[in-house]
């Protein structure tokens, strides 16, 4: 049986500037033993926070979706069932090419790479991109004293990096997420 363990946090950037961490939590097996899922179960767990699974499968193994249901068994058991998942199917140089179309028509969405040369990770990088959620966004803005709400939720739910008062309003430069972006748009400055 082969299974490696591991959690290991990388900070990345995706090609968009994107600041997101990379965890190898566990690598799975078919048949994975009920012990080893409970002995990692705290690991196995962090999962259920991710705001994206990526999901890589051996290309050239003999049985890819058999590596597919096992994986999300046990993610089920954990309760990440319904974090977003992205099916990177690895090793397409060593694959046959009839299994990574039988893998591609049950995967639509999947990513085909090879670690090895390369190939397909632009495309990974893209998807990646693509599957994280929405993130906060800069902006600068002068509220004025009539919308100290906004003022007060910038503080809460964003990071104000630079706030002035003025004979008019508040003067915020902060990362806020997209639905407070959304209110703080009308008062916008350059």
């Amino acid at each position: 049986m082969r299974c490696s363990t591991v959690s290991v946090g990388a900070s990345a950037k995706t090609d968009g500037g994107r600041p997101f961490t990379l965890t190898d939590t566990v690598g799975f097996v078919r048949h994975l033993p009920h012990q080893l899922v409970d002995a990692f179960r705290s690991t196995l767990e962090e999962a259920k926070d991710a705001d994206l699974i990526l999901h890589v499968v051996d290309g050239s193994d003999a049985d890819p979706q058999a590596q597919l249901a096992a994986v999300r068994t046990v993610l089920t058991e954990i309760g990440a069932q319904n974090v977003p998942e992205l099916v990177v199917i690895n090793k397409i140089d060593d694959a046959d090419p009839v299994a990574l179309k039988a893998v591609q028509l049950h995967e639509r969405d999947s990513v085909l790479v090879s670690a090895r040369t390369g190939e397909g990770l632009d495309d990974l990088r893209a998807a990646i991109e693509a599957g994280l959620p929405e993130r906060d966004r800069l902006m600068r803005v002068s509220v004025p004293y009539s919308r100290g709400d906004l003022v007060a939720r910038a503080h809460a739910a964003g990071e104000v990096t630079r706030s002035e008062h003025g004979p008019e309003g508040t003067f915020l430069e902060a990362r806020v997420p997209p639905e407070l972006a959304a209110d703080l748009r009308p008062y916008a400055v350059a």
